[in-house]
């Protein structure tokens, strides 16, 4: 039992789990557009984001205590380091303009961690953290597998990336109600600002709204509708039961989690 629960603590902590949540919403895009798989698309995503979300995460940790870091920390940083062989071999793969596309969204991951001004950097500033996730991770999984598949970018593609993002920033909710008790007041995220229930409740008129465009798309399909309704009542429940002293895996798992129940019913 030890060496699972270290297995799958590995899982967590090096952002695998999140990877694959950002690659499971990607086909989500394609399925929903009728695009064709492509695994070197989708191993860009998939080592992108574990590359990208480790270098969120711990490049603070690892220049400041570098020596002292724990054996964890270090094979954690080791491996995505391995995994950066894999990323850059899928980037070199890409068409050129889905490469331009991708930089810019990946220059709001770098400058994430990196300062830029006075030496803060955007996850520093001041209710910008949900809208740069939000951004990226939308920008991704929805415009990167449309322009890389050459088909025209849409009313309905731009509904869906709207739609995306509002799905990502009540993803986000939990993890800042998870974390209101260690955010310093300077982030003014939304528990903050509002409290937690009025957080809970901007989660579920934001969901509603994300269903409700669902039907101004000229394409909608009763199978889609499905889909995100099914999605937004999971995510809603999940969004209910957070709390600042949730589980240890309840967001890190269970709310990434969500990408694989709306890939399940479109299917």
């Amino acid at each position: 039992m030890k060496l699972l629960s270290r297995v799958f603590a590995f899982y967590i902590n090096s952002s695998i789990h999140v990877a694959v949540s950002v690659a499971a919403i990607t086909c989500i895009t394609l399925l929903e557009y009728n695009l064709s798989l492509k695994w070197k698309l989708l191993g860009f995503v998939f080592f992108g984001a574990l590359t990208g979300y480790n270098f969120v995460k711990y490049a603070k940790i690892a220049g400041l205590h570098h020596p002292d870091l724990a054996k964890s920390l270090k094979v954690i940083l080791i491996f995505s380091a391995i995994c950066l062989v894999p990323f850059i071999y899928f980037t070199i793969q890409l068409p050129f303009d889905v490469f331009l596309l991708s930089c810019c969204f990946g220059l709001p991951t770098f400058f994430y961690a990196i300062p830029i001004v006075r030496h803060k950097s955007l996850r520093s500033l001041a209710g910008v953290k949900i809208f740069v996730v939000a951004l990226v991770w939308s920008g991704v999984t929805v415009f990167v597998p449309v322009v890389n598949s050459d088909i025209t970018v849409s009313a309905d593609v731009i509904l869906t990336f709207f739609q995306r993002m509002l799905i990502v920033v009540v993803l986000i909710f939990p993890f800042e109600i998870r974390d209101l008790r260690y955010d310093s007041m300077n982030l003014k995220t939304l528990p903050q600002q509002i409290g937690v229930w009025n957080t809970k409740f901007l989660g579920e008129v934001i969901l509603l709204l994300c269903l409700v465009l669902e039907f101004f798309k000229e394409t909608a399909q009763m199978a889609y509708i499905i889909s995100i309704l099914v999605f937004s009542i999971v995510l809603s429940g999940m969004l209910i039961a957070s709390r600042p002293n949730q589980k240890r895996y309840f967001s890190s798992f269970w709310i990434e989690d969500g990408s694989f129940i709306r890939l399940k019913d479109l299917q």
